[in-house]
């Protein structure tokens, strides 16, 4: 069991945390076109800070000198605060308002699915966390043509490129990097030239993490399924593959089925960089809160990486 910050400890981190933040730098654009018609969001405030792109690294690296991220990200997934309305197709609880709680929290940034099928999160959302998250905002979608022109025109922070089934329940498995490498290169392609951060899904694969690079993302988020599913070995593939990430100059982001009691090993792995966490944090709430289950998370984050070494 995990212990609650301090009051104390809470405002300390808080405090940090908002020093951590990066500063607004995006340049003016005209405004994108409305994915919707719907009116703006009572809640809606300033566009997000985008995120840097990752500094350049070696391309080699001794075992003896594995990078250590400095601050881990917690990322925290909306997407089942919308499942949740959706299953009476209602107008609460609202993604939106959801996500910001989590930020108050201490949440670094908020990730949404959006959907072929709009099983849950709708363009509205979308819309509307793109105008009002103060962190940074990861849409998280299908490698399609059609997605890949809606983040064209939304231009969030991050976009992270994932698989997608229609008859799936959730994401499974890492996205098929060498299935039509070249429809992926210029997607990506795309992505960075508007500016906005490139990440792909991938399993925790060295092939995959190589084919990535050479496909021009700028990070990976490992795929956490199997090590939550307590599957033999998944803990040294994700530390293999992450190592090799960095390696490559790729940022190292990891997530699906992490919760506050298993997040320990996969939060230490020194190049993890950002950690995507949605289902358990929401699920949680229902007994705790959810600017609590955000802090237990965060906590529990935090106690992995305590004993690191911090480059010098």
């Amino acid at each position: 069991m995990f212990r609650t910050p301090s009051g104390e400890g809470v405002a300390r981190a808080t405090a940090d945390r908002s020093a951590r933040r990066p500063q607004d730098r995006r340049v003016a654009r005209a405004a994108p076109p409305s994915l919707t018609t719907a009116a703006p969001h009572p809640t809606q405030r300033p566009p997000p800070a985008r995120l840097p792109d990752p500094a350049p690294r070696p391309v080699t690296a001794p075992a003896s000198a594995r990078r250590v991220a400095p601050h881990q990200r917690l990322y925290v997934n909306v997407d089942h605060v919308a499942t949740l309305r959706q299953a009476r197709r209602g107008d609460e609880p609202d993604p939106v308002r959801a996500a910001a709680l989590c930020e108050d929290a201490g949440a670094d940034g908020i990730t949404a699915h959006l959907r072929e099928d709009r099983r849950h999160v709708q363009d509205a959302d979308i819309e509307a966390l793109h105008g009002t998250v103060r962190t940074a905002f990861n849409l998280e979608m299908a490698a399609t043509d059609a997605m890949v022109a809606l983040a064209l025109r939304l231009r969030p922070p991050q976009v992270t490129l994932v698989p997608e089934r229609r008859e799936e329940v959730t994401t499974e498995g890492g996205l098929d990097v060498r299935h039509e490498p070249a429809r992926l290169a210029r997607q990506l392609a795309a992505l960075n030239e508007a500016g906005v951060r490139s990440s792909l899904f991938i399993a925790p694969d060295a092939d995959a993490v190589r084919a990535s690079r050479d496909l021009g993302a700028h990070a990976v988020e490992l795929h956490t399924g199997p090590y939550a599913h307590g599957a033999p070995g998944a803990l040294g593939a994700l530390d293999a593959a992450a190592e090799l990430a960095a390696v490559l100059g790729l940022a190292v982001h990891a997530g699906h089925g992490l919760t506050a009691d298993n997040v320990g090993p996969v939060a230490a792995l020194p190049e993890v960089e950002e950690l995507n966490i949605g289902h358990s944090i929401v699920s949680r709430a229902v007994y705790v809160g959810l600017a609590e289950s955000v802090r237990q998370v965060r906590a529990a984050m935090d106690a992995a990486r305590a004993g690191l070494a911090r480059p010098a």
